[in-house]
């Protein structure tokens, strides 16, 4: 910090942007939480978690890697917008966008959905590069640190992840393409295949293939496999898709947002196949979790929901590695 400015700069800059973040919640009448690192069951995401042992209890414990289950318990309980910012925890790999333990943001907000949750999350990242960088509106232009200029300004661009699927492979890939046409279709083009495969995981898998890191100027991708997003809402006219988006902006993925499943009777039919995927293999697969369970029984209100990292946001503002 004594002898390098630019980090000065990193700790001034992620204070702003952490700043803009809770200002924009709270006028929105956001409300924040602290919710348990330590859990009993990990879930609200696909990773790998650590694990710890409480001595008070003699149990076995994960550190979260992720905050959704609680939040989203909260919005039952009457909270109907509620947001946290908080350290995750993920033990995979390491890289240059990829740390093992971060800083997420989630937010849920009652009676929206995965299409004003898109709009709440440009706004954040919008309203939170003006705020570090004192720009003005209609303006969000930042300066990266290899001199270079991005533009977070305006609307930003959709897609949808079979059509554009379909469009790269020059074939119709639909959620009724078979596991073994996915699977061939993966081999022929060299494209790396999990333990435990589904149709979900392979159509993401080819996806990523062709567009993961070409992506450049902020895009929502829309419209994602049923098997890859357990706690996601089914489209409401596509079979076999759910309403989730992933952001992209230069080149990796920032944000995701969802219409938050709030049928409990479905939400364990995804559990269970997730629980079979656990048992056949598959490490990043989430545990039934009967308090969820029932709090979604009680009555959980339509919601959307939203998580971006905010390493990763940095990153896009600065042009830094995590």
């Amino acid at each position: 910090l004594i002898t390098r400015p630019a980090a000065r700069d990193m700790v001034r800059i992620r204070a702003a942007v952490n700043r803009s973040l809770r200002e924009n919640f709270f006028r929105r009448d956001y409300i924040e939480l602290e919710t348990p690192m330590l859990q009993m069951i990990h879930g609200g995401a696909a990773a790998r978690p650590f694990t710890t042992h409480m001595n008070a209890l003699d149990t076995e414990l994960y550190l979260r890697i992720a905050t959704e289950i609680y939040l989203k318990r909260a919005v039952v309980g009457g909270v109907d917008r509620v947001f946290e910012i908080n350290r995750n925890f993920r033990n995979e790999g390491m890289d240059s966008s990829h740390s093992p333990e971060f800083t997420a943001l989630e937010a849920y907000e009652a009676y929206s959905d995965y299409n004003g949750m898109a709009e709440l999350t440009r706004d954040l990242i919008q309203q939170a590069a003006r705020d570090a960088f004192d720009l003005s509106e209609g303006e969000e232009i930042v300066r990266l640190a290899d001199g270079t200029e991005y533009d977070f300004g305006g609307e930003w661009k959709t897609m949808s992840m079979y059509d554009s699927l379909s469009e790269a492979l020059g074939q119709q890939i639909t959620p009724e393409t078979s596991v073994e046409e996915l699977g061939a279709i993966a081999d022929r083009l060299g494209v790396e295949r999990d333990e435990v495969e589904n149709h979900g995981k392979l159509v993401e898998h080819l996806w990523e293939h062709f567009y993961e890191d070409k992506l450049y100027e902020p895009t929502f991708v829309r419209d994602f496999p049923v098997e890859t997003s357990p706690l996601v809402k089914a489209h409401r006219s596509k079979p076999g898709v759910v309403e989730k988006w992933d952001l992209y902006v230069r080149g990796f993925e920032l944000a995701t947002g969802y219409s938050e499943l709030n049928d409990p009777i479905v939400q364990r039919e995804r559990f269970v196949a997730q629980a079979k995927d656990a048992l056949a293999g598959d490490e990043e697969a989430c545990d039934i979790d009967e308090d969820f369970l029932e709090a979604l029984g009680v009555g959980m209100p339509p919601a959307g929901g939203m998580g971006m990292g905010i390493d990763r946001l940095l990153m896009v503002l600065t042009g830094q590695g995590i």
